[in-house]
């Protein structure tokens, strides 16, 4: 096989059981159907934080962490990815080194060409940036020739920062825009694997109609795209790197 035709894993690092679901399933649809393998690593189930419902219901902890895991599995097989859960327990998700070198294992395993994971802000949850900071630092250590850990030293992937519940106040301002009009029915079915959290449906699918109002200004009259595009929004946190500006 070509190396242009090579597949092109992507690596999707969650701090939570949803949160993949709701930032960026458009980019793992479309990698799945690309037939690029995505994999999906969640470090929590979310079940503390952001398993209200379950908790006035009455369930005890070990019950919500399985009907998370049940339903995060049932989104992730709706998108086409591989999901692995580190359960490493959440508000707050305590960065560790032991937590990091599982991080590092997963790069070397995965090799991915593409990385996907919160941004670094987010001051209504900071399980996010952290989650983000330990993704970062096992991308670096997963480099390293000398880190020891099965498997080759991982190249130099793309880190591409999902868009967070409240961009304004995260800083976050997004300089890439993602077509996903082809698989946003994909994205609503999986959101729908995720009863839990139910009340963040309809804010992601507006949140997608008013990405793609932005991405069709963006790309120009040229391209023709629908009046109903839909979109993801994510920032790169390093220089692209390229022989020709387009």
């Amino acid at each position: 096989m070509s190396t242009e035709n090579a597949p092109r894993p992507l690596l999707v690092i969650s701090a939570h059981a949803g949160d993949f679901v709701w930032r960026a399933a458009g980019a793992i649809a479309l990698a799945a159907e690309r037939g690029d393998p995505a994999t999906v690593v969640c470090l929590s189930y979310g079940e503390r934080g952001e398993s209200a419902r379950a908790w006035r219901e009455g369930k005890r902890l070990d019950e919500i962490k399985k009907i998370r895991r049940s339903e995060a599995e049932a989104a992730a097989a709706e998108l086409g990815a591989e999901i692995e859960f580190l359960d490493a327990g959440d508000y707050p998700l305590v960065e560790s080194h032991d937590l990091v070198d599982r991080l590092v294992r997963v790069y070397r395993e995965v090799d991915p060409a593409v990385v996907l994971t919160h941004p670094l802000a987010d001051p209504y949850n900071g399980d996010h940036p952290a989650t983000a900071r330990m993704a970062l630092q096992a991308r670096v250590l997963a480099q390293a020739i000398g880190y020891d850990a099965p498997g080759e030293p991982l190249g130099a992937p793309p880190v591409f920062f999902f868009e967070p519940h409240q961009p304004e106040q995260c800083d976050f301002k997004p300089n890439v825009l993602l077509d996903i009009t082809p698989v946003f029915e994909r994205k609503r079915r999986a959101m729908e694997c995720l009863p839990a959290q139910e009340h963040m449906w309809d804010y992601y699918t507006a949140l997608a109609k008013r990405r793609g109002v932005q991405l069709r200004r963006n790309a120009g009259p040229n391209l023709g795209l629908p009046v109903d595009t839909m979109a993801e929004a994510y920032v790169r946190l390093y220089p692209q790197t390229t022989r020709e500006l387009a």
